[in-house]
């Protein structure tokens, strides 16, 4: 279905469905051979929501690969890429609490469970941004495995297009210390005025010290909906119809790392082929399936 204004969704569908093709790739990079990442959380997340495709991909009881061994190499990258992603944001974190940053906040948070997960610095507190049916899921999916947060964590159920920063400061976010923002994942899902709009409030919310970090997809300026209907075949075969082009805007949009610089913060980017590099796995092979082009990871201060 069509995005359309005000539209919602649960994790079993839409955007949401997104976030959870996104955990069945961390529960499958978590236990490769020699993994970059450990989400011991995303397997159980993936089941609880109870879509089949992804629920056979993290048990382990569907080859891929041997379904459409046309699309190896991508199914192996996409994993790789799932790994490498991940590893760039856990970092990114980790690294801003050691630069005494101890306000996290992790927008479209989905089935993120960082904050369950990593080692956060003592004192900080994470806030999780989504919408109220998903933020609800993962709160007593995670309440059931007995897992507890690593850090205070605090939820702002609330629709990134309503007045979000209202509801951050509701919750406790104090605009006057330095806070660490991550959009991962988020913003090919936004028009191009919206991610404006995204980064505007981030800026008018932070005060100096504060990071950043998103990424840039320069593929969407000629995006190919049929190709990337063509290089989703592969998950139709398990009985999955997730039509990624209708749930994106593609089309020409700044950098996030143009628009901030331009407000003062201090950017820098990364291709993803380089930090496959930096992080030892071998350069990314999807061919013709490609369609996103190369991914630039970001990151950035307010000085």
């Amino acid at each position: 279905m069509a995005r359309a204004d005000g539209d919602s969704w649960d994790l079993a569908s839409s955007v949401g469905a997104t976030a959870t093709m996104v955990a069945a790739g961390r529960a499958i990079a978590s236990r490769s051979e020699h993994p970059l990442i450990d989400d011991p959380f995303a397997a159980d997340l993936v089941r609880a929501v109870g879509i089949p495709a992804f629920t056979m991909m993290v048990d382990g009881t569907v080859d891929l690969a041997a379904i459409a061994p046309e699309a190896a190499g991508q199914v192996q990258s996409n994993i790789d890429e799932m790994a490498v992603r991940t590893k760039f944001f856990d970092d990114y974190f980790l690294a801003a609490g050691t630069q005494g940053v101890r306000q996290a906040v992790i927008l479209a948070a989905g089935l993120d469970a960082r904050a369950y997960r990593l080692p956060w610095a003592d004192g900080t507190v994470v806030y999780e941004v989504d919408q109220p049916e998903v933020i609800d899921f993962k709160t007593r999916t995670l309440a059931g495995l007995g897992a507890e947060p690593t850090a205070q964590r605090r939820t702002v159920p609330v629709d990134l297009r309503d007045d979000w920063p209202a509801a951050m400061r509701a919750a406790g976010l104090n605009p006057g210390e330095p806070t660490a923002w991550c959009a991962e994942g988020l913003l090919i899902y936004l028009p191009p005025e919206a991610q404006d709009r995204l980064f505007d409030n981030i800026h008018a919310l932070s005060a100096p010290g504060s990071t950043v970090a998103t990424e840039f997809v320069p593929g969407m300026r000629d995006f190919d909906p049929e190709k990337a209907r063509t290089a989703a075949e592969t998950f139709s075969k398990l009985g999955l119809q997730m039509d990624m082009p209708s749930l994106i805007y593609h089309g020409e949009r700044t950098s996030a790392a143009d628009y901030l610089s331009a407000k003062g913060w201090q950017m820098t980017g990364v291709p993803r082929t380089e930090l496959f590099t930096e992080y030892g796995l071998a350069t990314p092979d999807f061919g013709d399936r490609d369609v996103l082009g190369e991914i630039v990871y970001i990151s950035g201060r307010l000085s």
